[in-house]
């Protein structure tokens, strides 16, 4: 287990004379603080975490690592460059770790423990679909291996980082979603962990308008590819179907291995069919080996979730007894969920996020699904160059799927007009401003037959609609 030599050998690349106490994970947030646990004091736009380091310390924390002075109640063991390290431990938690930068000192600390432990890290990146990827490859390797994953959303420089904190000499393998905004992200985040496997789901417009551009943002998540270990060690998981992820196969020195839907892929999967809420059913191809498989997971488009994770297994020398185990264990925690109104309509909750992809993906689902089909769609943020295209593309599927459709915000208006270009009756187009005249155009409205997608950029607050609906208040 991490102790406190590990973060001073870390910090100052000499270990010194003692091991002090042991480290039972970090945590930025002191809310989050438990026994034993290192408090990360964030210096953020709008909060300062050193404000919060008592609170930590009150809930269990044993020590803060901190770049500000602080009161003096607390024992300080001073990191920064120019002080002596003392020749004994400070006797007793709990103590505040003083570095130069406590984000940089994180992330020293992580990339350091990462290199002690004896651990096959795989990456996952992609424009969509990463979380859920996550889920189920960890859901596979745990029917063998010890395996560690990022909690929730904790891809970035900040998650990743703690995740990796709260690894141990136990653990045999771990899943680390990578996010990505601008270049140079994923690169920096495979320096810390380290990835023998890379897996990348697709490229699609999200993040453009960080990015720049589709082109820009394939190269921000072809980092991931480029940083495995050469062959036999480093293998890069790559998706046949989307041409920018099969590309990346140029520039990587790792064995490669696709996944599709097409033959020419070392995994492919055919006869693909939606059980509506119970899942799809599917038939894999390996090696001249054929497998019928049914997973838990909603629409058709979870297939290539599918071939991801059995992908991996395939990768890591599991069988196929375990692959799909690990497959329909069901424990994942997928984005889109389902949940009923008080009215009885079938609500589909799918507000955590919003791409064009993503989004026609839960429209494709909605279709497949019985009943009046109704969708409510807010703006979609961050596109860029791409966000005209993104929402006309969307409006034309939505015309094809949904019985009515209504949107929120001023983005989604596009997505209304390219909806009633497509044909889609004008009558069945509602175009609302946010989500308050949503819930209130919404309440009441939707009886048993009918099934409801509501979808949105997280910045959108689509979540209070769904909350709205099954209160309705």
């Amino acid at each position: 287990m991490l102790v406190v030599a590990d973060i001073v050998e870390a910090i100052r690349g000499v270990r010194p004379g003692w091991e002090g106490g042991k480290i039972k994970g970090a945590v930025v947030d002191s809310r989050q603080a438990t026994l034993g646990s290192l408090f990360v004091a964030l210096k953020g736009e709008n909060v300062n975490g050193h404000g919060f380091v008592e609170d930590a310390f009150n809930r269990g924390a044993a020590y803060a690592l901190v770049e500000e002075d602080l009161p003096s109640k607390w024992p300080m063991l001073d990191l920064r460059p120019g002080n002596d390290l003392p020749a004994h431990p400070i006797p007793q938690a709990p103590y505040c770790i003083r570095v130069e930068n406590s984000l940089e000192g994180l992330q020293k600390a992580a990339r350091f423990w990462r290199r002690k432990l004896s651990l096959r890290v795989i990456g996952i990146t992609g424009s969509v679909g990463k979380s859920t990827t996550k889920e189920v490859v960890a859901q596979v390797l745990s029917q063998r291996y010890r395996t560690l994953k990022n909690p929730g959303n904790l891809n970035n420089e900040i998650g990743l980082p703690m995740t990796l904190l709260g690894a141990d000499r136990t653990h045999e393998c771990a899943v680390l979603e990578m996010g990505f905004y601008v270049p140079g992200d994923i690169a920096f985040l495979c320096d810390i962990a380290l990835p023998h496997v890379g897996v990348v789901t697709n490229i699609g417009t999200v993040h453009a308008s960080r990015a720049g551009s589709q082109e820009a943002i394939a190269r921000g998540k072809a980092e991931l590819v480029q940083a495995l270990p050469p062959a036999p060690d480093g293998t890069a998981i790559l998706n046949f179907d989307d041409p920018w992820v099969k590309n990346m196969a140029q520039q990587t020195q790792a064995q490669v291995f696709y996944y599709g839907l097409q033959p020419d892929a070392h995994l492919w999967a055919d006869q693909v069919e939606s059980l509506g809420l119970d899942g799809i059913r599917v038939r894999l191809h390996y090696q001249g080996e054929t497998l019928y498989l049914r997973a838990p997971m909603l629409g058709r488009h979870s297939v290539h979730t599918v071939l991801r994770a059995a992908a991996v297994g395939l990768v890591e020398g599991l069988s196929w007894q375990e692959i799909v185990a690990g497959i329909q264990s069901g424990t994942a925690q997928l984005r889109l969920v389902t949940t009923r109104a008080k009215t009885g309509a079938l609500i589909l909750d799918d507000t955590y996020n919003a791409s064009p992809e993503s989004t026609l993906a839960a429209l494709n689902l909605l279709e497949e699904l019985d009943g009046r089909k109704v969708a409510v769609l807010g703006d979609m943020l961050e596109l860029g160059p791409y966000e005209r295209s993104g929402h006309e593309m969307v409006g034309v599927r939505a015309a094809q799927v949904v019985d009515e459709l209504i949107t929120v915000g001023e983005r989604a208006r596009m997505i209304a007009a390219a909806a009633r270009k497509a044909g889609l009756n004008d009558h069945y187009i509602t175009e609302l401003e946010n989500t308050q005249a949503a819930i209130a155009f919404l309440q009441g409205r939707f009886r048993e037959d009918v099934v409801v997608l509501v979808k949105g950029s997280h910045g959108m607050h689509m979540e209070q609609i769904v909350s709205a609906l099954e209160a309705d208040r």
